[in-house]
């Protein structure tokens, strides 16, 4: 059965969070690579040589992934387990989403909306479809841009759904005045469903629309 109470309540914060980003000043931090494949940010060391242990938190920013060290990186990622509704789908994950977006069948792309963790990432196996080829992904069997503003609209729309899980909420109020840095992000939208920057972009401004209405 609908809920159309929570139907409502979405539509509300949507529209309270288009019109909170288009005042949004937002500046990515930039990520320098060393020579040996050391990453940094703000002047710290994030990742020594290529195959070094990531930082997850600084007194400056969080570092979101899966399998970092510290509670912040883990439960910001998009693989990390948060029941939701979207659509009037229930999901477990935000990456339920972004890899069910390479299936065209609509059957498998529902059962897709069930996993999370690296599960939800490594299903990704089962499509013959390659949306890289089109740059086009689906959702339900309708074609989505992957360069498009219907695609930017989509994701707004699904974190505003996924933003209704009051753990998913409090985990972004917790981050306080420190930047949501994602720096495994792929940096080339052609290649992925979700860069670095449309991950830091939309965190930041999701995290930072929360703590404006604490005020």
């Amino acid at each position: 059965m609908r809920n159309l109470l929570l139907e409502r309540k979405i539509k509300k914060e949507l529209k309270e969070f288009k019109e909170f980003k288009k005042s949004y000043n937002f500046k990515q931090k930039e990520v320098t690579e060393k020579k040996d494949g050391s990453l940094f940010c703000d002047d710290i060391c994030i990742r020594e040589g290529e195959d070094g242990e990531w930082v997850g938190e600084t007194e400056t920013f969080v570092n979101v992934g899966y399998k970092f060290h510290g509670p912040l990186p883990k439960v910001l990622s998009n693989l990390f387990h948060y029941e939701f509704v979207f659509r009037g789908f229930k999901l477990s994950s935000a990456e339920g989403i972004f890899q069910g977006f390479k299936l065209k069948d609509k059957k498998a792309q529902r059962l897709i909306f069930k996993y999370f963790g690296l599960d939800s990432n490594n299903i990704k196996a089962s499509s013959d479809y390659n949306w890289r080829e089109e740059q086009t992904v689906y959702f339900q069997g309708k074609p989505i841009k992957r360069d498009s503003k219907e695609f930017e609209d989509f994701i707004d729309e699904m974190y505003i759904s996924l933003l209704q899980n009051p753990l998913y909420r409090n985990c972004l109020k917790k981050v306080g005045n420190k930047y949501i840095l994602h720096a495994l992000g792929e940096p080339d939208k052609t290649k992925t469903v979700f860069t670095r920057y449309e991950f830091e972009y939309e965190l930041n401004a999701l995290k930072d629309f929360v703590l404006s209405k604490e005020k």
